[in-house]
């Protein structure tokens, strides 16, 4: 009897500030479901955002990607990664910017805490360029480790951020 693999599901959070910002989410977005053992469910609208961190540099343009894989999170982050450098992607600067930035915001039920890898990200609830476009597509999803739904999680944010002395 053939054992049936179960397709996780996974939210990806893509972000570019370098060259044609669109045409980098678009062409970062065919490449992943282009990976075999991937299948795409639902992408969020592109979020126009400012650069948090880093040094001065060109607003992002953010979004969120639902996919659904067999592909383990480590091999994920691999083709990720080797995405991110065929676009033209370099580590030079923490919080610089890129041509192509992709993260793996949840897999599935998942916790994995290792020095290659946090999965939920461990940022995400912590950024409105994440959470807004996150909402968007999938505002059910519960994160991992915070027992709390995305919509939630970006309701208490735009509350914290909106709070003034």
């Amino acid at each position: 009897m053939l054992k049936k693999i179960s397709r996780m599901p996974v939210y990806i959070g893509m972000g570019s500030n370098i060259g044609n910002r669109e045409e980098n989410l678009r062409t970062a977005c065919k490449r992943i479901i282009a990976i075999q053992g991937i299948q795409m469910m639902r992408c969020s609208r592109f979020y126009e955002t400012v650069p948090i961190g880093g040094p001065l540099q060109p607003m992002f343009l953010n979004a969120v990607l639902g996919i659904k894989t067999v592909i383990s999170p480590h091999k994920l982050l691999e083709q990720f990664q080797g995405i991110e450098i065929l676009m033209g992607r370099t580590r030079t600067v923490k919080w610089g910017p890129r041509t192509i930035d992709i993260d793996i915001l949840i897999y599935g039920d998942k916790i994995v805490d290792d020095d290659r890898l946090k999965i939920p990200h461990s940022l995400m609830h912590t950024r409105l360029f994440v959470l807004e476009p996150f909402v968007e597509i999938a505002p059910n999803v519960v994160h991992p480790g915070l027992q709390k739904t995305i919509l939630h999680l970006y309701r208490e944010l735009q509350t914290s951020l909106s709070v003034t002395a």
